[in-house]
């Protein structure tokens, strides 16, 4: 039978959309991440290998910043990893 309930290991990181772009001085905060700054004025936050409990730990980070979220999104761990569009942090 197929579960339709994702499972701790299902995911191999997650991508967290926040409004704004993040800047430098919050970087320290950010480590092992991959910040991409978009051209709608978002920023794309790509966070490999994090599984759910960290995923609740940095999203308290995010609010902590006082960073508008506007979406998060497991990556499945098929997905490719960016190399040449990551973008450095504003």
């Amino acid at each position: 039978m197929n579960d339709p309930k994702p499972r701790l290991g299902g995911t191999s990181g997650y991508e967290i959309r926040t409004q704004g772009r993040i800047s430098d001085r919050w970087s320290h905060w950010f480590e092992g991440m991959t910040l991409v700054h978009e051209d709608d004025g978002t920023t794309l936050i790509r966070c490999p290998d994090l599984d759910q409990a960290a995923l609740h730990g940095f999203l308290a980070r995010v609010r902590d910043l006082g960073l508008p979220l506007i979406s998060v999104t497991p990556m499945s761990s098929s997905e490719p990893t960016p190399g040449s569009s990551q973008g450095s942090p504003r």
